[in-house]
């Protein structure tokens, strides 16, 4: 989530809250005022442990890992945009993926080296130097015309329209791809992306490697001890900049990640049936949650677990009293993408600090 460097907008890669082309709400769009004003401002342990444990995944996402053998498109190809167009790609030797998580799939893929720009999401280090395009996903026509694109690859919630429309109006092929909002949405991704780049092979390749890895951390989690119940985790969206202080429900986008490590949705087991509702003691109360997980730049934001702990209702929640906080880097947290093995193992390791990753 990065409203410039440091901050974005909350969702699958850093997706843009609001309507897309389609005219249909992202799971964001509820939240559509309260982050424009959130741009215009800006940006777990146990025990009594006063500091939020170390965001590993963070650490480990600073690279992506492409596949060994750097593909060769086999092109042109002509495939369904997400948005209805068909779009013929003749060339992939200038790549601008205007969100972090698409090109978290190119880089991964192999072709980083044809990328010519980045959104200000793409936070890992092979991507570090392009130039960026799109702040919180606020593209700018001219920026990505100037570079001269051969394909562009865009979102449903990618805007604002008129960009979009003027990038294809001077005859770029720009392919819309849906956003990922759980873990069944990785391989439908990374395979949308590999077609329209002329590299089905690689895609089916990284498909596998990706599913495999996901499959092998699942196994890692923790049976319940006996008496015990799932550990209920509430994620929370904090920008304390913006004074934004936002309580995830069930299309917030982490409740499949949660599912995965053995944990319940605590917001999304409260009732809360859409994206983000704002905090409350009432809510809180309702979600009880054992931990919290957040962002680590949200946690920043507000201060670190102290700060977190003096939100209205946190102090309160069975988390807030254990000072139990799982801090995730934003960059990869809801990206759905080739990293999310890492993402779900470090979830497991800060919610199970005594049981480890790797039982």
């Amino acid at each position: 989530m990065r409203f410039s460097q440091d901050f974005a907008p909350p969702g699958q890669g850093g997706r843009r809250p609001g309507r897309g082309r389609s005219g249909s709400r992202g799971p964001l769009g509820a939240l559509t005022a309260v982050l424009a004003l959130a741009l215009v401002l800006t940006g777990c342990g146990g025990g009594t442990d006063t500091k939020a444990p170390a965001a590993a995944a963070g650490a480990a996402a600073d690279r992506v890992e492409p596949l060994t053998t750097a593909p060769e498109p086999q092109l042109p190809v002509t495939v369904k945009s997400a948005d209805g167009a068909e779009v013929t790609v003749a060339s992939t030797d200038r790549i601008v993926p205007l969100t972090g998580g698409l090109s978290e799939i190119v880089f991964t893929l192999g072709l980083g080296k044809r990328v010519v720009a980045r959104d200000i999401t793409a936070t890992f280090e092979q991507a570090a130097k392009l130039p960026v395009v799109t702040r919180a996903h606020d593209v700018s026509a001219e920026s990505v015309l100037s570079l001269r694109p051969t394909v562009v690859l865009a979102e449903t919630t990618t805007g604002p329209a008129e960009a979009i429309d003027q990038i294809r109006d001077a005859g770029i092929p720009l392919v819309v791809v849906e956003p990922a909002q759980q873990l069944s949405d990785v391989g439908r991704r990374i395979g949308t992306v590999a077609a329209a780049l002329g590299v089905p092979d690689s895609g089916t390749e990284l498909k596998s490697r990706t599913q495999s890895r996901i499959d092998a951390v699942r196994k890692s989690v923790p049976a319940p001890a006996d008496g015990h119940e799932k550990p209920r985790v509430a994620f929370l969206y904090l920008r304390g900049s913006a004074s934004v202080y936002l309580l995830g429900g069930r299309e917030s986008g982490a409740s499949s990640l949660l599912e995965a490590a053995g944990a319940v949705d605590a917001g999304k087991a409260s009732g809360l049936t859409k994206d983000f509702t704002a905090i409350t003691s009432e809510a809180l109360a309702k979600a009880a949650p054992d931990a919290i997980l957040v962002m680590s730049k949200g946690l920043d934001s507000v201060g670190g677990v102290d700060g977190l702990v003096k939100i209205p209702g946190v102090a309160e929640t069975p988390a807030g009293m254990d000072r139990r906080i799982v801090s995730i880097d934003d960059g990869v947290l809801l990206n759905y993408g080739p990293r999310t093995d890492r993402v779900l193992s470090e979830l497991i390791a800060q919610l199970y600090p005594e049981d480890g990753a790797d039982k």
